[in-house]
């Protein structure tokens, strides 16, 4: 867990404005991580991205300061070399244990703006399966990804974390019923997103029409099928746009989908006579603010969606004891489990370097004076040594393990690289095969 690391900025460095500025497109993501594992020097890494959050998750390299990141990553994200301080402005970062705690409590939805949030846990899914199928994920991130995404969905099962209107998704369905209720009519998603997903299902069991609008044609029909809606292609959208009444958006795009000109004609278009409401998901917006504005709609951004979440999070939070209870077990069971896979090898070459020893003395011993035994007796000599050996070593054994769990590894460095040099040319070896390989002994 030592090298381990964790650098990113929520909705509260900032706002969604400052945080669209980090925030790789989701269809570049899969190409642009083996470059971003290339320019930040790291041994793997993970890009989670949401409508509150940017962080990069990554394995340092060996001797590599964890603070030396952040700088290095401003610079991946943002395409130019921070000013002075400007990247621990806006630049969070977690290290070694306290990274893994920051990835197990994003996971539960313990850092999310609306606590408890389903979405979080998707998407955490999702930035580690992208990783994988770009080749930036190893099994040291592996194992936290995994421990994470196990201790969420025991969060949700067990706890009253996820009661009530949990996800961001909740409160922009709020105000799309309210404005229907208000002005009936028919209502827009654009972008096959799991945020639009969610709000067209919802809006179509409760009796509403849907259209669904999407970049490709195959998605939005897919959608639309799903849900009994109809589904057109963006650029149809754009250039002759039905009649509706709420527009609700999350696409994942670099800037914006639909601009002045179109949302005018959306405009005069309504039903009511209204202009339509827009509910403007996506970071960056899909819509900009300056030109819903002059198209007379009224936009509703995730910097609103986000303030109403973290409106009630004092609330929730004391709701979310047992969650947190959770997740503190969960990290120290999983660091005696990191603690025992890293100390393994080294605690059976210390209890071979025991057997060893012990044997050379009973040869010795057979040499001189017990040469007079026979095959049978010093056969059970030999093992008498074998046995008192591992007895022997059961006691530097269990004091390590409790060294490395409160100490870090750190302090077994400083005892093996001090003890014989059997042992200290192990330890180093283990060191440097650890270093250029993954778990299993493959090659990176």
């Amino acid at each position: 867990m030592d090298r381990v690391g964790i650098v990113g900025l929520s909705w509260r460095e900032g706002g969604t404005r400052t945080l669209a500025g980090f925030t790789i497109p989701a269809e570049e993501r899969a190409a642009r991580l083996p470059a971003l594992l290339e320019t930040i020097d790291a041994e793997e890494v993970v890009y989670l991205a949401t409508c509150n959050r940017v962080e990069v998750v990554f394995v340092a390299r060996p001797r590599t300061p964890l603070r030396s990141y952040r700088p290095r990553i401003f610079r991946a994200l943002v395409g130019r070399q921070p000013e002075p301080g400007e990247a621990q402005r806006y630049l969070r970062a977690w290290a070694g244990e306290g990274a893994v705690e920051h990835l197990f409590c994003v996971a539960c939805g313990l850092e999310s703006a609306r606590v408890g949030e389903s979405e979080i846990t998707g998407q955490v899914r999702e930035a580690w399966q992208l990783a994988q199928q770009a080749g930036t994920g190893g099994k040291r991130l592996e194992r936290c990804f995994q421990q994470a995404l196990k201790v969420a969905a025991e969060v949700h099962a067990s706890t009253s974390i996820a009661e009530g209107r949990t996800s961001l998704a909740e409160i922009a369905l709020e105000q799309a019923r309210e404005r229907l209720e208000h002005t009936p009519g028919r209502a827009a998603v654009v972008g096959v997103s799991p945020m639009t997903v969610r709000c067209a299902r919802a809006l179509a069991d409760a009796g509403q029409k849907v259209i669904v609008v999407n970049r490709t044609a195959e998605r939005a029909l897919g959608l639309a099928g799903e849900i009994g809606g109809s589904g057109r292609t963006l650029e149809e959208f754009r250039r002759d746009p039905d009649p509706v009444e709420v527009l609700i958006l999350a696409t994942g795009a670099p800037g914006t989908v639909l601009g002045r000109a179109s949302l005018e004609r959306l405009a005069a278009r309504a039903p009511s006579g209204q202009p339509p409401l827009v509910i403007d998901m996506a970071v960056p917006p899909d819509v900009a603010p300056a030109d819903a504005r002059a198209a007379g709609m009224p936009r509703i951004g995730m910097e609103e969606i986000i303030a109403e979440a973290d409106s009630h999070r004092s609330e929730r939070i004391s709701r979310a004891a047992a969650a947190r209870e959770m997740v503190d077990n969960a990290l120290l069971d999983f660091r005696q489990k990191m603690t025992e896979w890293a100390l393994s090898p080294m605690l059976g070459a210390l209890q071979r370097r025991y057997r060893q020893t012990a044997l050379e003395g009973v040869e010795r011993l057979m040499r001189k004076e017990l040469a007079q035994l026979s095959a049978e007796q010093k056969q059970a000599v030999e093992q008498w040594a074998i046995t008192l050996a591992r007895r022997f070593a059961h006691v530097p054994t269990v004091g390590l393990r409790a060294v490395a769990m409160h100490k870090g590894l750190e302090a077994i460095d400083t005892f093996f690289a001090h003890a014989d040099k059997q042992l200290a040319a192990e330890w180093q070896r283990l060191q440097s095969a650890t270093d250029g390989k993954d778990e299993e002994g493959d090659e990176r």
